[in-house]
């Protein structure tokens, strides 16, 4: 193999774990505006939504669907955020379908996420997520994030009967 495929199949292997990194980073402080059951205070869930934001490109869409909603661009983003819809989230991002195309990268993520709703129901939520990545000053950062929702249950009656968002 020569050196040039070899830099380049490297760099492809660097920037599909950069990406992984940058997932569970988003999964982490999206959880991170709960505790003890409860959204945190208002200034705390302020700073994380402004740090969420800053994963996003300037333009960027966070798409969640039905009563979840789309925003456009950072600054939207970081008013989403700043805005929890639950009390409690725990997201688990797995089996990633990473694809590094130069400075573009496209992932399809399984999601698992158990929930406390706002009424404090336990629920059960799963799905996928279809994102968009561009390389901006040599960092990784989301373009575009869409969540198709595979099924929401609640936790005492499971999903047997739920098959649909």
């Amino acid at each position: 193999m020569s050196e040039p495929a070899l830099e380049a199949r490297v760099r492809a292997l660097e920037d599909a774990e950069a990406i992984r990194r940058l997932k569970a980073r988003y999964a982490e402080l999206v959880d991170a505006r709960y505790a003890a059951g409860a959204v945190r205070p208002p200034r705390e869930v302020g700073e994380l939504a402004e740090r969420i934001a800053r994963l996003f490109t300037e333009d960027a869409v966070w798409d969640a669907g039905g009563s979840l909603g789309v925003c456009r661009g950072r600054a939207a983003i970081r008013e989403r955020m700043a805005s929890p819809t639950l009390h409690f989230s725990r997201h688990y991002f797995v089996n990633p379908q990473i694809e590094v195309v130069g400075d573009t990268a496209t992932a399809r993520w399984e999601l698992l996420a158990p929930c406390t709703s706002r009424d404090d129901r336990a629920m059960w939520m799963t799905g996928v997520e279809d994102d968009r990545y561009a390389r901006v000053g040599g960092e990784w950062l989301h373009a575009s994030m869409k969540l198709t929702v595979v099924f929401l249950a609640p936790h005492e009656r499971g999903w047997a009967k739920r098959t649909t968002g």
